[in-house]
């Protein structure tokens, strides 16, 4: 006979945001873990630092935060899935080197945790200062990929996508929270194993001695080996050839940045994620992302019960800017609010989407203090 089936219920937690994203890597393979504590972060490393060694995993404090990437970028070098976490002033440190990670095109995790800047600010007050600086921060053309929950179950669910992107694309990726999203507790049910799916870089199958470890591929990204492992590889922030040594060559340097590029914009409609909230007929369009969304979505559905059609269009992905997203949506309203807790960071990409197709209005926060639905509210009821 066979044994009765036991009936499992799924898991539910009730989980700070941080904690989500600790838990999240681990399941999404993260095995080593690289950083130095600073606010409103610190519980991502407290967390690592004690579930890591139970799952065969290494976590190691460094003595500050550009040798925390660093370590990162050479653990992902050697095989690892590998994240760090910090806040504004370590996300600024780490700039250069995140900038090394996309030219080498080493996949890595960063998460900040945002708070209230410029310098030292306010430590534990939430803000969303730190968008331009996720795209923009290093210098050069470089890729990068940057996503934002907006709860703390959407925390677990977007961090296993941060490294499945880091992963597929060989990029590193940026994970954006700010300190209320960090720090807040909600309910999450935790994915059994292998109910979200995990991605593995891709590995030279070809023999050693035909190995070119930048080859240009169908998709542009090219199989990664691991150091150690018999595959000779060169790695170099050079503009680099085929072989990954260092070239001045104008037309390989060119073809190189090009595919750097190319392998993420192949798939932006497909990462480009946002959440419609009642944009079909809406007048009035909020375009949010963060903690912010959830304000949002509060004084919409209080706008609606005052007659005032409003919609919400969230945004999960905010590089590559989800602009196809933001014009079809504004293609249906009068009015366009941003909301943002900072003094318009992302406004100005709302803008060039819409492209004068309808006002575009901001509505600016940075003092640390989060919007309130009743807020919102009375700005959606003002612009209709």
């Amino acid at each position: 006979m066979r044994p009765a089936a036991v009936e499992t219920s799924p898991v539910v937690r009730l989980m700070q945001g941080n904690e989500a994203c600790a838990e999240a890597a681990i399941y999404a393979g993260c095995r080593f873990y690289a950083g130095y504590p600073i606010s409103p972060s610190s519980e991502i490393a407290e967390i690592m630092s004690a579930r890591l060694p139970q799952v065969g995993g290494r976590f190691i404090q460094m003595e500050d935060e550009i040798a925390s990437i660093a370590a990162v970028i050479g653990a992902s070098l050697a095989g690892f899935k590998a994240m760090t976490a910090t806040s504004g002033p370590g996300f600024s440190l780490m700039q250069e080197n995140l900038g090394y990670a996309a030219m080498t095109e080493t996949p890595i995790v960063v998460v900040d945790v945002m708070r209230v800047g410029p310098s030292t600010g306010m430590p534990t007050s939430p803000a969303q200062g730190d968008v331009m600086q996720a795209r923009w921060g290093t210098h050069g053309d470089h890729p990068v990929v940057v996503l934002a929950p907006s709860s703390v179950d959407e925390v677990f669910r977007v961090t296993v996508d941060a490294f499945n992107l880091a992963e597929e694309l060989r990029v590193p990726v940026v994970l954006l929270m700010d300190e209320v999203i960090g720090h807040m507790r909600e309910k999450v049910t935790l994915p059994a194993p292998g109910e979200l799916p995990v991605v593995d870089r891709k590995r030279p199958v070809v023999p050693r001695e035909a190995f070119r470890p930048y080859q240009v591929t169908e998709d542009g990204v090219p199989p990664m080996a691991v150091l150690g492992e018999g595959y000779r590889f060169h790695v170099t922030g050079l503009y680099h050839n085929e072989a990954g040594f260092a070239t001045g060559d104008p037309q390989q340097a060119q073809n190189l940045i090009e595919r750097l590029h190319f392998k993420v914009e192949r798939v932006r409609e497909r990462i480009a994620r946002t959440e419609r909230h009642e944009v079909e007929d809406a007048d009035v369009l909020v375009v949010a992302y963060g903690s912010t969304a959830r304000a949002a979505l509060q004084a919409v559905r209080l706008a609606r019960r005052r007659g005032v059609r409003a919609g919400l269009l969230k945004l999960v992905t905010i590089w590559p800017f989800p602009a196809e997203a933001v014009r079809w949506a504004a293609a249906r309203a009068t009015r366009v609010i941003v909301p943002e807790m900072n003094l318009g960071q992302l406004v100005g990409e709302v803008e060039r989407a819409v492209a004068g197709m309808t006002p575009v209005h901001p509505l600016a926060k940075a003092n640390g203090e989060l919007f309130h639905p009743e807020e919102l509210a009375v700005v959606i009821e003002r612009a209709r």
